[in-house]
């Protein structure tokens, strides 16, 4: 049994679903605190993310798990300062508002499960936390503060005492402060708010009572010069009028206040920034002359209040003026001197850039993401507001939105028709490489990527020409074979991998073809895929090169190339080293080098809104369409059914014709009984050699490389893993179980289940409650015949049949385990079809029946091949193609 990966940075993954969350870990592989932490989410996990929110942020936070961490923080956050928290205690209402919900849809980091979270999804688990702290509460038996104090000392409950800063009209004093208490009414839980004087005639004799109260008004004194003053003067406890300095004071000092536990209520507009002085970057207004992101982009910086336009000569005038508050054309603006020589030295800046015309396009999207640093403006002193011109704007809706794209219709030559969403995929890769962009068509797995890259690629060589380059997973040749020759027959193409040719014959690359097809093993090794510039490149499973430092990465990114395509079904699920890998590939420069995107990424845990500014950058140029979108949903079966052709390694060849061989010496001898055993036996034998040589030879190594099957499992299976979906394997060979799910242990770092004929039924039925629960148990391998009845496993949304039973009812009844009713998903069902071999005659054969008469073969599995004469027998077992 392999031995699972231990967990190399020791943090925990969270992974989001439609649901909630869920963290697995194997405990004995955790060191503390992590296996503390683990064992209490075991027990409740709610209750555990809710007191993960009194910690600080941890080492062993994952992005994923740093996220639901901060949802906690801010509940907890929000109940301590609700003022009459002593009051409502369990019955405490503690809002989450619109600008709440949409900031922390922008704080969604790069992670398994994330586009199922949406604003539903966020108030569901504050309530579900919410409940956790009403729960604990209820039954608490002392204060709300000694509760908080119990679990982190640092957290400071707000008291009853609010200060008030309202706008005033007198001009000498043109703000009025007011401090209130929030005290309970007799009839009602609820509390109402009294000016603070009337805590003085309340406590009248009760000086105990009356410091209490005032407790946070004190903590606060300790601090402000201006609130102690106040405080000994007795003026805190009457409505006050204050000059324009005094208000700026109070402004200032909100988060002291608001630290000692005082809820602050203030104008919006200091909140909220709004009224502040900022340098605005309007870029690509007009169309540049050129395409791709070298082009050259018109850019011009304006000085704004808010919305509000400012001249040069009118910041000047600011500078004449005294610090701190002062009003202009009827709004309060905050005049730092410091700052605004910092935004008029960047202004100057941009203006001499512009007019030197230095920003390429790249460079344009690029400031979205970090414009402080590639305008070297430092971050601290100011911010720079980006805006999008015109021609700039429209480019990117026209991408991020690919159903609104001009109509691009197919060619005569293309055999196919499109989906709508395949069409929309097809006319952005039409649109985004006219414009010499790199593209990613990352659609999940199922939804046709394949036919709508053919689809493209048929169209470009009609009209444009050239010669293409695709280089993919050697398990995918045969898929692609097939696809080609069904979609676009008269597209010449040709294999450069040594599995297409004899023993000694070396790979060379011919001019008379316009796609060239190889493996990335073999793209390492081609040097002469170096020596011409490709019209266009594409790499399928482009997860292959998410390591940017390894040789085969290296060797690909150096292939020259004028298109870039990428396709792949994990674009950036949970690492995002791997985006940048991938943008590196497809346009270099726009994520900055490998060391500034990796300051970025560390500065995303600072500032995780970041993760929205990434996101809108890099999606014009990334098409991701899911299966759990409805409008993809309706537009799909509920079970999608794909053939997945395999081909046969070298040892498998010689296996393979070594028995037709035999077969062929001993049907001339044998008739009746002896001949039907004969042929069945054979069929079995060459299923075996098509599932892997050692089944056939009865070994126990079952080397991976040595079957085109295992290396097809991998491809699919990592993009499950990727995904965190389940997977049921059916194999009508019990003896095929076990190496199957060893092979599979180490593609997920955890172990699955085996279920097959020798299986008690108990624990049938145990493995089946484990497999649909909530713990993550990622596949099943199931012998044919124990799978087909009396299980209900819809845990699971792909099904994958490793050999065929030629009997379409049998296969159809096993893949109903996963599709059936309680099923939310739509199924993926992956048919394994070695190619050139009886596997893929007999599926053809099958076909054909089907669309002539729509019957299903008898249910004696392939007893009708022994009706076979010899010659059609051999012709059947002949090994196709050019290993014939």
């Amino acid at each position: 049994m392999p031995r699972i990966k231990k967990q190399e940075e020791q943090q925990l993954c969270a992974y989001f679903t439609p649901s909630g969350f869920v963290i697995e870990e194997d405990l004995l592989e955790l060191q503390d605190p992590l296996k503390t932490w683990m064992m209490q989410f075991k027990a409740d996990k709610h209750r555990a993310l809710f007191h993960l929110g009194f910690l600080e942020r941890a080492k062993w936070f994952s992005p994923s798990l740093e996220y639901l961490h901060h949802i906690t923080e801010l509940l907890i956050r929000k109940i301590s300062q609700q003022a009459d928290l002593e009051i409502s205690r369990d019955q405490v209402q503690v809002e989450l508002g619109n600008n709440e919900v949409e900031r922390l849809k922008d704080e969604i980091p790069f992670a398994i499960g994330m586009e199922y979270i949406d604003a539903d999804w966020i108030r569901r688990l504050w309530e579900e936390l919410l409940t956790v702290f009403r729960t604990e509460i209820r039954d608490y038996d002392g204060t709300v503060n000694r509760y908080f104090t119990d679990y982190n000392s640092n957290i400071n409950v707000a008291g009853r005492v609010f200060f008030h800063l309202v706008e005033n009209k007198e001009e000498q004093f043109p703000f009025a402060f007011m401090a209130t208490y929030s005290t309970k009414t007799v009839k009602s839980k609820r509390a109402v708010h009294n000016p603070l004087k009337n805590a003085l005639e309340e406590f009248r004799g009760e000086d105990k009572k009356l410091l209490n109260l005032i407790s946070t008004v004190i903590k606060a004194a300790e601090k402000s010069s201006f609130i102690s003053e106040l405080l000994e003067s007795g003026e805190l406890f009457s409505p006050l009028k204050l000059t324009r300095e005094e208000a700026y004071i109070v402004l200032k000092e909100i988060a002291l206040y608001e630290e000692a536990g005082i809820m602050c209520r203030v104008p919006d507009w200091w909140r909220k920034g709004s009224n502040s002085i900022r340098l605005s970057i309007t870029v690509g207004e007009k169309e540049p002359s050129r395409v791709g992101l070298d082009a050259i982009m018109d850019f011009s910086p304006a000085l704004k209040i808010g919305d509000e336009p400012l001249t040069k000569k009118e910041l000047r005038k600011f500078l004449n003026m005294a610090e701190g508050l002062i009003q202009y054309k009827g709004r309060w603006v905050e005049v730092s001197k410091a700052k605004l020589e910092a935004l008029l030295q960047a202004y100057e800046k941009v203006k001499d850039l512009a007019e030197e015309g230095a920003l390429s396009l790249g460079e344009a999207i690029r400031l979205e993401l970090n414009g402080n640093e590639l305008l070297n403006i430092p971050a601290d002193e100011l911010e720079v507001s980006v805006t999008n011109g015109q021609w700039l704007k429209t480019m990117k809706e026209n991408l991020t939105q690919p159903a609104a794209l001009p109509e691009v219709n197919t060619v005569p030559s293309f055999h196919a028709t499109l989906r709508p969403y395949q069409r929309n995929g097809y006319q952005w890769l039409y649109q985004i490489s006219k414009m010499r962009f790199g593209a990613c068509l990352a659609d999940d797995m199922g939804l046709g990527k394949t036919v709508q890259m053919i689809a493209y690629l048929e169209y470009a060589r009609v009209h444009c020409g050239g010669h293409a380059l695709l280089i993919l997973p050697a398990s995918l040749i045969g898929n692609w074979q097939k696809e080609i020759d069904k979609f676009a027959p008269e597209m010449p193409y040709q294999i450069l991998h040594k599995s297409e040719l004899k023993a000694k014959e070396a790979v060379q690359i011919k001019e008379d073809y316009f796609l060239y097809i190889t493996t990335y093993g073999m793209a390492v090794k081609l040097e002469e895929l170096n020596n011409r510039k490709w019209d266009y490149l594409i790499l399928d499973e482009a997860q292959a090169i998410k390591n940017p430092g390894t040789k085969q990465t290296k060797a690909i990114k150096q292939i020259p190339a004028e298109i870039r395509i990428a396709m792949t079904g994990t674009p950036i699920e949970n690492r995002l080293s791997d985006l940048w890998s991938l943008f590196d590939f497809l346009n270099q420069g726009l994520l900055g080098t490998a060391k500034e995107f990796t300051d970025f990424a560390k500065e995303l845990q600072e500032h995780s809104g970041g993760y929205a500014r990434l996101r809108k950058m890099i999606q014009p140029f990334i098409l991701r369409r899911l299966k759990t979108d409805k409008k993809i949903i309706s537009d799909l079966p509920d079970k999608l059914e794909i053939n997945s052709y395999t081909t046969l390694s070298n040892k498998q060849v010689a296996l393979y014709k070594q028995l037709i061989k035999q077969i062929e010496e001993k049907l001339e001898d044998s008739e009746g009984i002896e001949r039907k055993g004969l042929i069945l036996s054979s069929i079995m034998k060459f299923k075996q050699i098509c599932n892997h040589p050692d089944q056939y030879v009865g070994r126990e190594e079952f080397k991976p490389e040595q079957s085109g099957k295992f290396e097809q499992l991998r491809e699919i299976c990592e993009t499950i893993r990727e995904k965190r979906e389940r997977v049921l394997i059916f194999t009508q060979f019990k003896e095929m179980t076990e190496p199957i799910s060893d092979f599979l242990a180490g593609i997920f770092d955890k172990e699955g289940f085996v279920l097959h004929g020798g299986t008690p039924v108990k624990r049938r039925n145990e493995i089946v409650e484990q497999f649909n629960g909530e713990q993550y148990i990622p596949y099943m391998v199931l012998s044919l015949k124990a799978g087909g009845v009396g299980l209900n496993l819809t845990g699971a949304n792909h099904v994958i049949h490793f050999d065929r039973w030629w009997n379409p009812a049998v296969e159809n009844q096993a893949t109903d385990r996963a599709f059936r009713i309680g099923q939310t998903k739509n199924v993926m069902v992956h048919k394994f079809i070695t190619k050139g071999t009886i596997e893929e005659k007999i599926d053809t054969i099958l076909e054909e029946k089907r669309k002539l008469s729509g019957d299903i073969l008898s249910t004696n599995g392939e007893q009708w091949i022994t009706e076979y004469s010899n010659e059609e027998l051999m012709e059947l077992f002949a090994l196709g193609g050019d290993k014939a």
